[in-house]
């Protein structure tokens, strides 16, 4: 069965575009034209994933991320104008899985929702094993390995990248990871973070890397590469 795809835009040509683009690729495609619709389609259909406009005429589609990640687990992609660092930090705070500033490339569309989807499937939350490349992460036993090689790493090293292998490929903001790992009890500081990413980086990549195994969204966050 072909991926079901919601597109909420507001803007009857983007609508076209998209539904045109991705009936191509092969998906089935249902729109919606505000936030009210959005939620109804949502709720109807099923869809498999959701591109989201945020300059809605009813709502600010900011708040609807949450109320479509309760209804189902599809994947949300916000495809906006808006491309302030703090929207895309708040976007994907909320439950967005990728953000994609107009105008848009529609192969690179295309591919973002392939990730995406294929991520979504992979990252059961019962699946403890992350596999990239030669890495391999034991979310259940904090173990890593690179080629058959355990690597030892700090606990705080082992929570920030447990975080990063449970969203393989999307971005983990800045904000997420110092709440999740630090937690209340303690002060936490981007540059304990950057800290620690310094450090995986040296442990995680093999000598001569051709690129960085964990990549920086500059001031969003961290995204865990899923291309070995």
């Amino acid at each position: 069965m072909p991926a079901k795809i919601l597109v909420v835009d507001d803007e009857a040509a983007i609508r076209r575009l998209l539904r045109n683009t991705l009936v191509r690729a092969g998906y089935d495609v249902v729109d919606a034209c505000n936030g009210r619709d959005a939620l109804h389609e949502a709720a109807a259909e099923r869809p498999d994933a959701v591109l989201l406009d945020l300059g809605l005429p009813d709502r600010d589609g900011l708040s609807l991320i949450p109320l479509l990640r309760a209804q189902g687990d599809a994947v949300v992609l916000v495809v906006s104008a808006r491309d302030a660092v703090e929207e895309k930090v708040s976007a994907l705070d909320l439950g967005a899985d990728d953000f994609v500033t107009k105008p848009f490339d529609t192969e690179e569309l295309l591919a973002r929702l392939r990730v995406a989807l294929r991520h979504r499937r992979a990252n059961d939350p019962a699946r403890q094993i992350v596999e990239r490349g030669d890495l391999r992460i034991d979310l259940d036993r904090r173990t890593v390995f690179r080629a058959g090689v355990e690597l030892h790493l700090t606990r705080k090293e082992h929570d920030v990248l447990a975080q990063l292998a449970r969203h393989i490929g999307r971005i983990v903001t800045h904000e997420r990871l110092l709440t999740t790992c630090w937690g209340g009890d303690e002060d936490p500081r981007i540059e304990y973070l950057r800290i620690i990413i310094r450090n995986l980086r040296q442990k995680l990549e093999a000598p001569d890397p051709v690129g960085s195994v964990i990549a920086n969204e500059l001031g969003v966050g961290y995204r865990l590469r899923s291309d070995s």
